[in-house]
């Protein structure tokens, strides 16, 4: 049992579910009872251990905390009970689709986790068929309980002067505005051209010829490829799904017959070709070869010179940077927003060449190329909001969700006491 509850322990922390019901029926005593549906000691000791953990509590030397702990966890757990009481009472029901890639997405969490299927049948002691059903209840129950929250929560509203008195009421209590400021970029990745990119497409095509004429894929990989990742392994990169590779390389590979060999296929990471191994539902089981595009300093200064030229352009008048963003900046989850980051506190930029570039814009002015790990940027300064206290001219948006959350908030939890006076519980701690 030991053994079973220290495998599961990391992951289960990540997922915030309960220990599998097989598991919890090995261990005695009943907590509370909410209704129809028990409590075991297990669940709320399993919960508390990985709040604990969560918070840094070393339970030994703060016992005392942890009992505290363990209290609010039974706590919570009751309510959630009350809550699937009150799902059962309404036919509440959620989409088993949506069980279904809730479930998905967890289990391929724990496997990259702990790196592939066989380890987390491993940790878990059961094949994974077992490992799916025993969570698949967990699953459901928490979805349902959270849809059970947003129904509530939705249908309230809130009125400008519930949120004037809200501001009067709370405003000394109110978090401060640290300076803040809207941006815009352009990136311009740095890509090899000329001979560089000539050399690599050379080499790739010379991989290919040989494989086609009966090399072996894995054999070439090792010798060959230039992703440190997988040419150890022959290439090979696992089950995939969608979602989990740049967009070229998916499109490529999704389409193969498994033992089919791609054309070249061009990433941003460089030139690749592409065996699928096997196809399993929606997912697939790929390896590659990987030749590197890799840029000279002429490579960069020449960017570094488009960039400028693109700049001047803005500057003279003769197109926007909104324009010039959607043309030809490499950012593909801002091109079309006119290459908008939105706002940021300026002490939380990651980027520290950002926040030396804006250090000394004025607001609409437009930096000089700077350059990053993922190429060059220019950045315009659309807005700044200097530190202070939030007010209702300024921030009436962000004022106005902290009220509705209050309400929800308070609303929700008064529901929740009233279904509780009407709900069977019986605490047996």
């Amino acid at each position: 049992m030991m053994r079973f509850v220290r495998a599961t322990a990391a992951l289960l922390l990540v997922a915030g579910l309960a220990w599998p019901g097989a598991a919890q029926e090995r261990l005695d005593g009943i907590a509370a009872i909410v209704g129809d549906q028990v409590i075991l000691h297990s669940e709320v000791s399993q919960y508390a251990f990985n709040a604990a953990l969560q918070m840094g509590i070393d339970i030994k030397k703060n016992p005392e905390k942890f009992d505290q702990l363990r209290k609010q966890t039974l706590e919570n757990l009751i309510i959630q009970k009350i809550l699937l009481e009150k799902a059962k009472e309404d036919t509440v029901t959620v989409d088993e689709a949506q069980v279904d890639q809730v479930l998905n997405q967890q289990i391929s969490t724990w496997v990259r986790q702990v790196g592939g299927e066989s380890k987390l049948e491993e940790y878990f002691g059961m094949p994974m068929n077992k490992i799916r059903r025993e969570f698949r209840e967990e699953v459901r129950n928490r979805l349902l309980v959270e849809k059970v929250q947003q129904d509530f929560m939705q249908k309230i509203t809130i009125t400008r002067p519930e949120v004037e008195h809200f501001y009067e009421t709370m405003k000394d209590s109110l978090p401060e505005v640290r300076e803040m400021v809207n941006i815009s970029h352009i990136l311009m990745q740095i890509k090899a051209r000329g001979e560089a990119r000539q050399k690599a497409l050379e080499r790739i095509r010379e991989i290919r010829n040989k494989i086609m004429n009966g090399a072996d894929f894995a054999a070439m990989a090792r010798l060959y490829s230039e992703d440190p990742g997988s040419a150890s392994r022959g290439g090979e990169l696992g089950f995939i799904q969608r979602g989990d590779f740049v967009p070229e390389f998916e499109k490529v590979a999704f389409s193969l017959s498994p033992g089919e060999v791609s054309d070249i296929v061009e990433t941003r990471f460089g030139f690749h070709i592409i065996q699928l191994i096997e196809k399993r539902g929606e997912k697939i089981n790929v390896r590659h070869i990987l030749i590197q595009l890799k840029p000279t300093e002429a490579d960069a200064e020449a960017t570094r010179k488009m960039l400028a030229a693109i700049r001047d352009s803005i500057v003279q008048g003769k197109a926007t940077f909104e324009e010039m963003a959607k043309k030809y900046s490499d950012d593909e989850t801002t091109k079309n927003n006119g290459g908008n980051l939105g706002w940021f506190e300026v002490d939380q930029l990651q980027i520290p060449e950002f926040k030396e570039a804006i250090k000394n814009l004025r607001v609409g002015e437009i930096s000089e190329p700077f350059r990053t790990r993922y190429g060059f940027h220019i950045v315009k300064l659309v807005d700044r909001r200097e530190a202070g206290k939030l007010t209702l001219d300024k921030d009436w948006q962000q004022i106005e969700q902290m009220a509705l959350n209050y309400k929800r908030t308070k609303k929700f939890r008064e529901w929740v006491e009233s279904l509780r006076k009407d709900t069977y519980i019986s605490i047996k701690e």
